[in-house]
């Protein structure tokens, strides 16, 4: 049968793959390593090929004349020759696409993509994937017979067509994707609970696990465990800005400290109460990543800013990345988020409104997505928070994208104007888009992103729609990127992975600079200088 199956392989079809081959080589909005490059080509390659098949399919289908034999292998050798051309041309190609990605990152060029290795990995997997999907066509076409003896032969086609995409469908999500996510389940989960050499707990009574605290070491995990410890202190702040400091306070309810999302966030309020957190001038409530985990580009400039007056707080929800996170449960950074902000919100309603701190929001990446759903409208008109800082909100975000759907007319969808600007701006590298002569209302909203993050800018519709960012590009996009149907759907996709492998100011990886700029943009510091902002953000280089 795999022999029969081989010599039927379709030579119009191969050439279609091999055109979607070359498309899949052109660059997107990351540098790609060249095993995943040959990754990515091999899926695309098969897609080409089933498009090939589709075609003749359909064309068969209406019945339509083929062409004589002899014209028709004419035909095939050359297509296959201009197909060869064009792989070797685009192959040779590959590496100056690359590179002008590398050079606006900063990145050192590369001289090759190995092109053989590419080759040989690309038609491996495509090879692979097009057997296998045959393979079920076989077994899909056993099914349909067996039950043709049973039914007349158009019910048959569709019952036996039926059972079998169920029965697929349940073998693939009960088994295979389930024994998957559990063993990364597994594998997260101990990795959580490892401990870096040399991390011990902190002392001071202003964080979370030290002796005072209500919430024990021993249940955060290790990303907790790296915001609680790694932070400065008092002295490490007024060392850096020549100014008196306090210790920063620094809550957080980790995975195994309540068995709930809100056990965790009543513990989380428990702790913020005993440390004293509502007696600073401010008070962030931070969603953390998929993983618990806390930029610190993000967090410790805020505790420099504030010279130590201020208390951060979070809960753990997870300890899986981010992207996988979104697969297994996406709203799980909502709930998280929701339930944080519901007890604490509530608390700091009860307190005079001239004495308790100021109240914000801060997310990155999945915590962006959660951050942003848990302030209830109603609530903020009531009372509202002082504002909120979004960094990387995910496509999967509900609120983003209809604020960048919603953008002035003429303003790019990479860093859009929102009506007045007194409400929600956004950030990219080279400063905030704003109307001219805009002021900020009682609230401050800033979204902080990069017009090369495929976390954000993934979204399904790459499949069939070229993208705004696309037809007005951002600073840090490839003048060779071009949108190409399916394809560049599947590019995308492959760039998330790759989201912060690339360095610090682009795609999903902010810089502390950045992150100072966009709190200084919603917090209202009158005694920095921009010698002074320069000072801090030169600290945070040379620490970074």
């Amino acid at each position: 049968m795999i022999l029969r199956m081989i010599k039927s392989f379709s030579g119009f079809a191969f050439c279609a793959g091999i055109a979607f081959f070359c498309i899949s080589l052109t660059p997107s909005l990351l540098p790609r390593p060249v095993m995943l490059q040959g990754v990515l080509s091999g899926i695309v390659f098969a897609v080409g090929y089933c498009a090939g098949i589709s075609v003749l399919w359909v064309w068969r289908f209406l019945q339509l004349p083929d062409l004589p034999v002899s014209v028709r292998q004419k035909v095939t050798v050359g297509l296959t020759i201009i197909a060869s051309i064009a792989a070797i041309a685009t192959l040779a190609r590959a590496p100056v696409w690359q590179n002008s990605l590398r050079d606006i990152m900063e990145m050192d060029p590369i001289e090759t993509m190995a092109p053989l290795q590419i080759v040989v990995t690309a038609f491996g997997v495509a090879f692979g994937l097009i057997m296998a999907f045959r393979i079920l066509i076989w077994i899909g076409s056993k099914v349909i017979w067996a039950v043709g003896r049973l039914l007349p032969p158009r019910p048959a086609i569709g019952l036996g067509a039926f059972a079998f995409a169920v029965t697929l469908l349940l073998f693939v999500d009960g088994f295979i994707v389930k024994k998957a996510l559990s063993g990364m389940d597994a594998t997260f989960a101990v990795w959580d609970r490892t401990v870096e050499e040399g991390m011990t707990a902190p002392t001071a009574s202003t964080s979370s696990g030290s002796p005072a605290s209500l919430i024990s070491w021993d249940n955060i995990g290790r990303t907790g465990k790296g915001f609680l410890a790694d932070g400065a202190m008092a002295a490490d702040i007024a060392a850096v800005t020549g100014r008196a400091a306090l210790d920063p306070i620094r809550i957080y309810g980790g995975y195994d400290a309540a068995d709930t999302l809100q056990g965790r966030a009543d513990l989380a309020l428990a702790d913020l109460i005993r440390a004293g957190g509502f007696d600073r001038s401010t008070l962030v409530l931070a969603t953390a990543t998929g993983t618990g985990w806390m930029d610190p580009a993000a967090v410790e400039p805020l505790v420099f800013l504030h010279d130590g007056d201020i208390a951060i707080a979070t809960i753990q929800y997870s300890y899986l990345p981010s992207w996988l996170t979104l697969v297994v449960d996406p709203d799980r950074s909502r709930v998280a988020a929701s339930a944080l902000f519901d007890v604490i919100y509530n608390h700091w309603t009860t307190l005079p409104k001239d004495d308790r701190p100021d109240l914000y929001l801060f997310g990155l990446s999945l915590g962006a997505l959660g951050s942003e759903a848990s302030v209830e409208l109603i609530s903020m008109f009531e009372d509202p928070i002082n504002g909120a800082l979004w960094a990387g909100p995910p496509f999967a975000s509900t609120v983003w994208p209809a604020v960048v759907a919603g953008r002035s007319s003429g303003s790019p969808a990479w860093c859009p104007v929102f009506r007045d600007g007194s409400l929600i701006r956004f950030m990219a590298s080279d400063g905030v888009t704003e109307p001219a002569d805009a002021e900020w209302g009682a609230m401050r909203l800033l979204y902080l992103q990069q017009p090369s993050d495929p976390m954000s800018f993934f979204s399904p519709d790459l499949a069939w729609r070229k993208p705004d960012w696309l037809v007005d590009r951002g600073p840090d996009i490839s003048s060779y990127f071009e949108w190409y149907p399916i394809v560049t759907f599947l590019q995308v996709m492959f760039d998330i992975p790759l989201a912060t492998s690339v360095p610090a100011g682009h795609g999903h990886t902010f810089t502390a600079a950045s992150y100072i700029d966009a709190w200084m943009e919603i917090f209202e510091l009158e005694d920095w200088t921009p010698g002074d902002l320069d000072t801090l953000k030169a600290h945070f280089a040379d620490a970074g």
